[in-house]
C-alpha cells in the first residue's frame, strides 16, 4: 500500500522543476510520518537535476534538509509522538551492519540510502526528497528538533549546518585556537557562527571586504582579504585550523602558507578536481589537507541540540515552491545570504 503526496520534480535532466504526484510507502511498525513544513535548497539539489555526478535517476524529487512536524509513528517508535517537531537529513537509512555504522558515521556506510535519489523498494524505486508535502521515514533516522528554533531557519542545519559542526567537533575547535573559515556562502557562514559559538578566534578569509563585515555579523571576530598578500604574509602560520567551504578548484598554498606546523585544512566545500599544490606547503612543517562530509545521525542530534543552546539557524530567504526554478539561477550566481528555504505550505498554490 502506498500514499500520494504532491512534490516538485525534475523529469528528466536538466528539466525545470514542475508539480509531480509521488507516492510513498505506508507507515510501518519502526516508521515515522511527518508532514514537512519547510525544505532547505542545497546546491547539490541543483547538481542531482542536472546529473553532474552521473548517479541521478528520473523523476527526481530534490531536498535532504527536510523540517517538520510528526504526523504519525508505527508501533515500534518510542522517540516520537505525533505533533513533535522532527527532521531529516541526508539520509535515511544505512547497511546498519558495517563499521562505520557501528561506530555511529553512517555517513561513511559504503551502502547508506540517500534521502533521494537512492534506490529503494518503496514506490518508483528510488528515494523521493522533501520537495513534497510528506515524508515517512525509519525512525533511527529521524531528528529531533529543539523548540526555541525557527523551523525555516533551521532546516538548512539538516546539511550545511552539520557539514560544518561535523570538522570543527573533530578537530576539537574550541578555545585558545585561532581558526579561519574560508568563504562566506551556505557552508561559511555556519562555519562563523560554530566556531565563534565554541568559543575559537573566528577569522573569516574571503576575497570580498563586503562579505567580511557581513562575517562579523555573524560572529567573526576580524578579517583577512586573501587577495591582500600583505595581510597573507603577516598572517602565515597563525591558524590552528582552517576550515574550507569555497564550492569550485582553487589554488590552496596560499591558505596552506596560514597554517602552524601539525595543523590542518579541512575541505567541505569543491568536490571537484583541485589543481596541483607544492609538497612543500606540507613537508616543511607537517600540515595536512583533509576532508569531511556530513555528520552521522548521532552527531546530527547533537549539533541540532548545540544550536537551541546557542540559538543557531541559518541565515535564510524563505521561497515559494513554484519559485525553486529562479532560485536555482540565483544560487548559480551566489545571489542569496545564504540559505533559501521552501515554505512548503505553497506547494498546494504552486
Amino acid at each position: 500500500m502506498t500514499t500520494k503526496t504532491p512534490a516538485y520534480a525534475a523529469l528528466k535532466q536538466s528539466a525545470p522543476l514542475q508539480p509531480h504526484t509521488i507516492e510513498r510507502r505506508d507507515l510501518g511498525a519502526d516508521d515515522v510520518q511527518i508532514n514537512i513544513t519547510h525544505c532547505g535548497v542545497c546546491h547539490s539539489d541543483l547538481h542531482m537535476v542536472e546529473n553532474d555526478w552521473g548517479m541521478s535517476a528520473y523523476p527526481l524529487v530534490p531536498g535532504h534538509e527536510v523540517i517538520g512536524h510528526v504526523a504519525a509513528v508505527g508501533a515500534n517508535v518510542t522517540a516520537f509522538k505525533v505533533g513533535d517537531r522532527a527532521a531529516v537529513g541526508c539520509m535515511v537509512d544505512s547497511c546498519r551492519k558495517c563499521k562505520p555504522c557501528h561506530d555511529g558515521l553512517e555517513q561513511f556506510c559504503p551502502t547508506f540510502t540517500m534521502t533521494y535519489g537512492s534506490p529503494t523498494k518503496d514506490a518508483g524505486g528510488v528515494t523521493y526528497g522533501g520537495y513534497s508535502k510528506q515524508i515517512v521515514v525509519n525512525k533511527d533516522f529521524v531528528l529531533s528538533v529543539p523548540e526555541n528554533l525557527d523551523m525555516a531557519g533551521a532546516a538548512p542545519l539538516l546539511c550545511a549546518g552539520i557539514t560544518t559542526y561535523s570538522p570543527l567537533k573533530h578537530w576539537k575547535v574550541g578555545k585558545g585556537m585561532r581558526v579561519g573559515i574560508i568563504g562566506l556562502g551556505g557552508l561559511g557562514h555556519m562555519g562563523v557562527k560554530f566556531a565563534a559559538a565554541m568559543g575559537a578566534e573566528t577569522v573569516m578569509i574571503t576575497t570580498s571586504p563586503e562579505k567580511g563585515e557581513d562575517a562579523k555579523k555573524l560572529g567573526a571576530h576580524d578579517v583577512l582579504i586573501s587577495k591582500d598578500a600583505d595581510a597573507m604574509a603577516k598572517n602565515a602560520e597563525s591558524f590552528d585550523f582552517l576550515l574550507n567551504t569555497i564550492p569550485v578548484k582553487h589554488e590552496i598554498d596560499p591558505y596552506m602558507a596560514l597554517l602552524k606546523y601539525d595543523c590542518t585544512m579541512c575541505m567541505v566545500g569543491a568536490l571537484e578536481p583541485m589543481p596541483g599544490f607544492h609538497g612543500s606547503s606540507l613537508i616543511f612543517r607537517r600540515k595536512s589537507v583533509a576532508g569531511s562530509l556530513i555528520g552521522g545521525i548521532r552527531e546530527t542530534q547533537e549539533m541540532l541540540d548545540f544550536c537551541g543552546q546557542h540559538n543557531i539557524t541559518s541565515d535564510i530567504e524563505l521561497i515559494k515552491m513554484g519559485d525553486i526554478n529562479t532560485a536555482y539561477q540565483r544560487m548559480v550566481k551566489s545571489d542569496v545570504k545564504y540559505r533559501f528555504v521552501i515554505d512548503m505550505a505553497s506547494l498546494e498554490a504552486a
